[in-house]
């Protein structure tokens, strides 16, 4: 399991129809095209998977039709987490993980807790929850930080907390992490920009964002930082740069839909409140998605 969830995971798109419903046709091309690149993992119902604005009953034929579609090819993680700690017990509770290999489960957002209260939060979730669970620090969409001490207390403490997707874009808190961490936790880049520099430093791999569109080329990144071949990484590293920039100029998902539209894969509509980038970001996006496209070959 810990192997398998190093290297490149790939935080997955929701694709909807002009009605807003979900396109379950582009998501099944979606999910092979990710699965040919070369990814070892699909997040699916993160926040670049619009989670928050999907009803329950969407979520399950989400993550029912993810994980029919990859029928075991690779390991399949579900976005799993709130700032109710007694809700998502109960959604632990009445999910099927026939398929689900791990949760990804989000710091608890809006109510601002202590680290004791982030501790106790994710101690129940460990206790509830039948597969390995993976946490998610992302301060700038929680407005909450879990703390390097708390991090790891929580990886020594619970053994089916495995590792954790670390989204703060603080190098010295994820150095604090990585060099106290107990022995297979996982430390995983939660910012697609920062994942080169966070492996050089030991963090196992990352859950992309730009790897929807490029998978191949992002997963090679990341392999190469796997064998310590950061020369060769770094150039990759460079050539994706702008694009991975522009994909977030004007918020995410709405970039990597866009990107994705132009591409072939979907539609690049979003739920309200998010909207579709503006017209210049869009520019700039299809401008560095051509570039990467006509350069493959040497990339």
């Amino acid at each position: 399991m810990f192997d398998h969830l190093k290297g490149t995971g790939v935080a997955i798109i929701t694709p909807f129809h002009d009605s807003g419903n979900i396109d379950f046709g582009s998501f099944e091309k979606i999910i092979e095209h990710v699965i040919n690149g070369g990814v070892n993992y699909i997040v699916a119902l993160g926040t670049t998977g619009e989670s928050v604005t999907l009803s329950r009953d969407e979520k399950i034929a989400v993550l029912e039709f993810v994980v029919e579609t990859v029928n075991k090819r690779i390991l399949v993680v579900a976005g799993l987490g709130g700032n109710n700690t007694q809700e998502v017990i109960n959604t632990i509770k009445a999910t099927s993980f026939d398929g689900i290999d791990a949760i990804l489960s989000v710091c608890p957002y809006y109510n601002k807790p202590q680290q004791k209260g982030l501790y106790i939060h994710y101690k129940a979730i460990a206790g509830a929850c039948p597969v390995p669970v993976i946490l998610y620090n992302v301060p700038g969409r929680t407005s909450m930080n879990l703390s390097a001490e708390t991090t790891l207390k929580l990886a020594v403490d619970f053994k089916n907390i495995i590792g954790i997707k670390e989204a703060s874009g603080n190098l010295m808190q994820c150095m604090d992490i990585i060099k106290d961490r107990p022995p297979g936790f996982l430390v995983i880049s939660g910012d697609d920009a920062l994942t080169l520099p966070m492996m050089s430093l030991g963090a196992d791999g990352v859950i992309s964002v730009v790897a929807n569109a490029f998978p191949g080329e992002f997963s090679e990144m990341v392999n190469l930082c796997l064998k310590g071949k950061f020369t060769k990484a770094r150039s990759l590293h460079f050539s994706l740069l702008k694009f991975t920039n522009a994909l977030f100029l004007d918020g995410n998902p709405s970039g990597i839909k866009a990107a994705m539209e132009i591409i072939g894969l979907c539609k690049s509509h979003v739920r309200l409140p998010l909207v579709k980038v503006n017209k210049n970001i869009h520019s700039i996006i299809a401008e560095q998605v051509d570039f990467i496209t006509k350069n493959q070959a040497i990339l």
